[in-house]
């Protein structure tokens, strides 16, 4: 997964980098608002890059004495502040350029160099948004696109996409701004266009810094690791009745397990014992992304009741 995500990144910033240098050339010539909100776009998406980088890099560390559950929760962290970023720099420049080009306009230059830059942005932008979006079909599955960003436990591909789909409609806003400001000769019309730009990068990172709050805050691993989990413990000998599983998800990969199981009443301390490593060598068989596994001895009884406390009863 993770050398997966990191292609997609790589690709992503490479485009960026690019694309921002031409875009801030072609809006110096042009004296267009929405080409120089689309570099200062392209700007901030290459920070992101560099950020989730560093993310994935950081989230792959080994557990040790003082992060016994490893450190994958620092990426869901550098999400949190892509998230911001995208919504103070991009959306919060592009909306503070579109009010002041609305007010104060100023004629645009020839617009040639800005179709230019737009049509090879496109381009470069399309590239990496066509393998982001590969990725993500890869791992999603049969669940629909939305359903499969919520329940995605790794926002490294899904973040690139949602920032190339912003960048691809952002292209769109500026190319048709451009064109109507000189078709009615009216520079405001780019303004307005760039304020276009700062509600599409807006709602892009409202959705993203929502999910990466409920990471980490923690969200539960998917149903198809909970399932694996009871049936490992169900087969183990002395185990009676597996009542059900919490988990939280603390990184793409790392998952703390907290199992409830009634074990035989015959069974000694010993004994019990040998049956929760039975359970933890089963899973490390089954290469489960499990970094704590915690058992508790209880009965089905106070188990449910657990779970009606939890759900406020």
């Amino acid at each position: 997964m993770a050398e997966g995500s990191k292609l997609v990144v790589y690709v992503a910033l490479a485009s960026n980098v690019a694309i921002a240098v031409a875009k801030f050339v072609a809006a110096a010539i042009t004296g267009s608002s929405a080409m120089l909100s689309e570099g200062v776009h392209s700007l901030v998406d290459s920070i992101n890059e560099i950020l989730l980088l560093y993310g994935l890099k950081r989230s792959q560390r080994r557990p040790d004495r003082q992060h016994p559950l490893g450190f994958g929760r620092e990426l869901y962290f550098w999400s949190f502040i892509v998230a911001l970023l995208v919504l103070s720099l991009g959306a919060g420049f592009s909306l503070y350029e579109g009010v002041n080009h609305i007010l104060t306009p100023e004629p645009l230059e020839d617009p040639k160099t800005a179709y230019i830059v737009l049509a090879v942005s496109v381009l470069f932008e399309g590239s990496s948004w066509w393998l982001s979006l590969k990725s993500v079909q890869r791992k999603k599955g049969r669940l629909g696109y939305f359903e499969a960003f919520r329940r995605s436990k790794d926002p490294t591909t899904y973040s690139v996409l949602f920032e190339d789909t912003a960048a691809l409609l952002g292209l769109g806003i500026a190319a048709i701004g451009i064109y109507l400001s000189h078709a009615f000769n009216d520079p405001r019309i780019d303004g307005w266009a760039s304020v276009g730009i700062s509600v599409v990068l807006a709602l892009a990172a409202i959705a993203l810094a929502r999910e990466s709050k409920e990471l980490l805050i923690g969200e539960p691993a998917q149903p198809k690791l909970l399932a694996q989990v009871c049936n490992i413990a169900g087969e183990v000998p002395g185990i009676e009745a597996v009542n059900g599983v919490l988990t939280v998800q603390v990184g793409p990969d790392h998952v703390l397990v907290a199992l409830s199981a009634a074990f035989d009443d015959a069974l000694t301390t010993v004994q019990i014992e040998e049956c929760v490593r039975e359970i933890e060598r089963r899973t490390k068989e089954a290469k489960l992304p499990i970094v704590a596994l915690f058992i508790k001895p209880q009965t089905p009884e106070r188990w449910r009741e657990r779970l009606n406390e939890l759900d406020g009863g």
